[in-house]
């Protein structure tokens, strides 16, 4: 009997098949390797997955500390065995720590699947699950310093605002006050109140990273900037002869309180904060090269934060008439951004042009003290040139030395920065800004600050700034 020959055509849809077996095999090898590597940790803490719920059955909450070992959060057993979430330090760390009733906001949010996990001893852990006993979850020691948090709560008083704190060469955030705050410790009591429509003080507003103002004078650190890049030779010889109002047609630009600054270089202009000077700068400049240095500085762009943010606000574009030019050139108009977007722009100037991720998490620890986990600086990117944020620093010095930012002045270091009184509706007082950084010529802290319809950034915010420079160099 002669035997039958293989069918070429029915051995290649099976060499076929195969390859696509293995082919499918190998992408969900390789999504598996993926979603454990980048998405897990995310998936698993959204507050819309139900697996967080047995995490909370199995393991009790873990320690959310300073950096210094302090407890800012922590979870204690009451009557029958209830938990609760407690704060020791009240509203002071409110905004950054955040709370864990109601949803997660602030660090209780960001590290949730940390505290949810536990590092214990393998055996302990296996001895716990056997006799039903909760183990205990890890603990997450934060940037965050508490005689910084208080220095700036106590400076920013019962006024409206917020205050950052942060390292210019690393990103750590040492500091974060928003005002009004609330007490997570009774927010359960206070929730109806604090969500009331006719309740107008957010206090549950993280006004640090969430709230958005416009920038005022400050925003003159990215006009004098674009001005010295499409003028890099001849910058240095501008000047300006300041009687105190600025007229261009039928348009009107005034200096703070109607001052009278007299005949300005670039650098008195910025130090002095001259409206006039800047509003000429602005008509002499391309706008869409102003909006391009904008979005390089992270205007209309998402942040790299590890907290709930707005994104900052920049519209002027090319063809802009001359009042959106006016106003813009002096931080006004339709131009906003939040505190921390400020420090960041800030901290890279600091830092010869380069922002550093701003982060709030140093380690993560088991119950016993053993490290799991260390979080790292890590660069964003380059902002700016390392010699155009020389320029800048001096500049920023200026203000202090000579000019607006006075009363940041002392003999202990030099501080630089620059100050801003930002109007925002007619007939109600400007916001007081202050943005900056010491010591001048090797950066170790940012401070900005904003401070709602209070004034003068100078009078007002810069003496907030002030007072955190002064405990940070006391320490």
């Amino acid at each position: 009997m002669r035997k039958e020959r293989p069918d070429p055509d029915a051995n290649k849809s099976l060499l076929m098949a195969t390859y696509l077996v293995v082919g499918l095999f190998v992408g969900m090898i390789l999504y598996f390797g993926y979603f454990l590597q980048f998405r897990g940790e995310t998936v698993i803490n959204n507050s819309y997955n139900a697996r967080l719920d047995r995490f909370a059955d199995r393991i009790v909450r873990g320690e959310l500390l300073s950096h210094d070992g302090r407890v800012l959060a922590k979870t204690e057993a009451g009557e029958g065995g209830a938990e609760k979430r407690i704060y020791p330090y009240g509203s002071l760390f409110a905004h950054g720590i955040g709370y864990s009733d109601h949803g997660k906001t602030g660090l209780e949010a960001f590290a949730n699947f940390y505290l949810l996990t536990s590092h214990m001893n393998l055996a302990e852990r296996t001895i716990n699950e056997l006799w039903g006993v909760k183990n205990i979850g890890d603990n997450v020691i934060t940037t965050l310093d508490v005689d910084l948090q208080q220095a700036a709560s106590d400076a920013l008083g019962e006024r409206r605002g917020a205050v950052v704190v942060m390292e210019p060469d690393t990103g750590k955030v040492l500091a974060m006050v928003s005002k009004p705050g609330f007490d997570p410790n009774t927010l359960g009591n206070d929730w109806d109140a604090l969500i009331a429509g006719e309740n107008t003080q957010a206090q549950l507003l993280n006004r640090v990273s969430q709230g958005l103002y416009p920038p005022g004078s400050t925003f003159k650190v990215i006009i004098a900037l674009e001005y010295i890049r499409e003028n890099p030779d001849t910058w240095q010889d501008f000047t300006f002869d300041c009687d105190g109002v600025y007229e261009q047609g039928e348009y009107t630009i005034s200096c703070y309180h109607g001052n009278v600054h007299g005949h300005q270089n670039l650098e008195q202009a910025f130090a002095n904060s001259c409206n006039g000077a800047f509003a000429a700068l602005g008509l002499e400049m391309e706008p869409g090269g102003v909006h391009q240095l904008a979005e390089q500085l992270l205007f209309n762009r998402e942040l790299s934060l590890p907290l709930a943010y707005s994104k900052g606000s920049f519209t002027m574009n090319e063809g802009a008439d001359t009042w959106e030019i006016l106003q813009t050139s002096i931080g006004q108009g339709n131009t906003q951004m939040t505190p921390i977007h400020n420090a960041m722009i800030t901290a890279a100037i600091a830092n010869g042009g380069v922002l550093m991720k701003p982060y709030l998490v140093e380690r993560v620890e088991n119950a016993a003290g053993e490290e799991v986990r260390r979080f790292l600086p890590e660069a964003y990117g380059s902002l700016m040139e390392a010699g155009e944020a020389d320029i800048l620093v001096g500049l920023m010095r200026r203000v202090v030395t000579e000019g607006t930012g006075s009363a940041v002045r002392t003999e202990a270091y030099e501080a630089a920065g620059k100050t801003g009184s930002a109007e925002f509706e007619a007939g109600k007082e400007t916001h007081a800004w202050f943005t900056g950084f010491a010591p001048a010529d090797d950066p170790q802290i940012v401070v900005t600050v904003v401070v709602e319809e209070s004034g003068s950034g100078g009078q007002v915010a810069g003496p907030v700034a002030r007072s955190i420079f002064d405990m940070y160099f006391s320490k």
